[in-house]
């Protein structure tokens, strides 16, 4: 950057702190250089000197002295993760990302992995210097839509509307037997416990000390004779392992799941992989720029082979979709 220039705050900035207003906007300033530049009065809010922890309004003028706004050079680890995060993409805007998420991929750091989506977003920080933000989860062995939010107004909203329960989400799975009856509501209460395997969730009928409520809606797409069924389920709560859990609870488990499926001497069909048959398929979600998103993401490699098999028809969930409420 030549010159001084005058920066208005944008609304998404509105109670950013001076120090990270500027760690956005102008990647290579370092913190040291930046409190010297306060100091000396180089920098200014409303022609008035500030200091790092003073917090913005929309609106306001920040004086910026002559700067360099390029952000260091991105190393190649970062590159990679930017063309695995770009495949993945299935649609995207000004305020927000759609990602297809693969199989196997985790989407937060936990003990022993090294990558997941939320480490891999800062390689599609924008030209503004905001870094992507998760607004909500789907489970390591989960595929399909997971929303990622590319400003910090967008990412409010969208937790807003997920915290109303204003999105609808469906998942396509493969379970094990036909549920009588082919739709239905189930209700439980989850908590988290400790297992030979690691953490998993118990399900109650009743509540009991620390168990969230959970509640999903299923209905029967079609059947494979009396050995499978491919359901259409809506997590009515966001709870972790919801749907898997639930499944298991109406003795029904999802097809591949390596801690909820439980039922014994069970054989997997020829040609079908022993793989989780989860999919996140669709979300409708009030979009933060106004207006209505909704959107699908295809099945992975692993439930298309599965679908192929078994002769079902990915129109059928669809229309089925659009009949729910």
């Amino acid at each position: 950057m030549s010159g001084v220039s005058l920066q208005t705050v944008d609304g998404d900035e509105e109670g950013m702190r001076l120090d990270r207003w500027f760690r956005a906007r102008y990647p290579s300033l370092g913190f040291g250089r930046l409190q010297k530049l306060l100091r000396s009065g180089q920098v200014r809010v409303d022609g008035r000197r500030a200091k790092t922890s003073q917090r913005l309004e929309e609106g306001q003028t920040v004086r910026v002295p002559p700067i360099s706004d390029q952000p260091p050079a991105a190393p190649a680890a970062n590159n990679r993760d930017a063309d695995a995060l770009r495949a993945m993409i299935v649609h995207q805007d000004d305020a927000l990302f759609v990602l297809n998420k693969p199989a196997g991929l985790a989407v937060q750091g936990g003990p022993g992995l090294t990558r997941h989506v939320d480490g891999m977003l800062p390689a599609l920080t924008g030209a503004d210097g905001q870094k992507p933000r998760l607004v909500h989860r789907l489970d390591r062995d989960t595929s399909g839509i997971l929303l990622i939010a590319r400003t910090r107004s967008a990412a409010q909203k969208l937790a807003e509307s997920f915290k109303a329960r204003e999105t609808r989400k469906l998942y396509w799975a493969l379970v094990a037997g036909v549920p009588k009856p082919r739709d239905g509501r189930i209700s439980t209460w989850l908590r988290k416990q400790e297992g030979e395997g690691g953490e998993f969730m118990r399900s109650f009928r009743q509540r009991q000390g620390g168990a969230v409520h959970a509640v999903s809606q299923y209905a029967v797409v079609e059947q494979a004779a009396h050995k499978l069924s491919w359901l259409l389920m809506q997590p009515v709560t966001g709870r972790t392992h919801q749907l898997r859990v639930h499944a298991m609870e109406i003795g029904h488990p999802i097809v591949g799941d390596a801690r909820y499926f439980n039922i014994e001497n069970w054989q997997l069909p020829g040609g079908i992989q022993n793989r989780l048959h989860l999919h996140a398929r669709s979300i409708v979600i009030p979009h933060p720029d106004g207006g209505v998103l909704d959107i699908s993401a295809p099945l992975p490699d692993h439930m298309r082979q599965s679908w192929s098999l078994l002769g079902l028809d990915e129109r059928s969930g669809d229309e089925l979709a659009e009949e729910l409420p």
